[in-house]
């Protein structure tokens, strides 16, 4: 099998050599072989443990800025690359999941519930999550998809917790 890497050298070079790359494809994450969004995912966990031990207003901020600077650098990087969305663009991804943890207790299971929901609704992508990816373009389109993934994932975590 060869890999993304193999067939597209640019990409490489994008998502390691350029500042907007490197974080655009999550610190090299997002060039797994192997789901790549999933592998964005995983490498979101570490900042989420920093995140959640800042002061709630300073969480906020930061997630904010997470999303403003995400529009930017994956723009840039879809542009260097002339394609919408490439799958290696993972910031979107862990953005989103640092959205999906924001009100749960930092516990493995809990994190572990709010991964999976969020990586199924990014995968399954239903009703309004295609249609923002479909309609929005560029980098406000790249992030916006998984936000709205993450909400689907918050909602139901959001019953459970009340629940048990």
């Amino acid at each position: 099998m060869i890999s993304l890497l193999e067939q597209d050298p640019e990409l490489r070079r994008v998502a390691l050599r350029t500042p907007a790359g490197f974080l655009a494809f999550g610190f090299g994450s997002g060039l797994s072989r192997f789901a790549p969004g999933t592998m964005g995912t995983v490498a979101a966990i570490p900042l989420a443990l920093l995140l959640k031990c800042l002061p709630a207003f300073l969480f906020w901020l930061l997630l904010a800025g997470f999303f403003w600077a995400g529009v930017r650098i994956c723009d840039i990087s879809s542009r260097r690359l002339q394609r919408h969305d490439p799958g290696g663009i993972v910031w979107d991804e862990m953005v989103a999941y640092w959205l999906t943890i924001a009100f749960l207790p930092v516990t493995w299971t809990w994190w572990l519930a709010a991964f999976v929901l969020f990586r199924f609704f990014d995968i399954l992508k239903p009703w309004p999550i295609r249609w923002v990816e479909n309609r929005f373009s560029g980098g406000l389109g790249i992030m916006l998809d998984d936000i709205v993934a993450a909400f689907y994932a918050m909602a139901i975590l959001a019953v459970l917790v009340k629940l048990i």
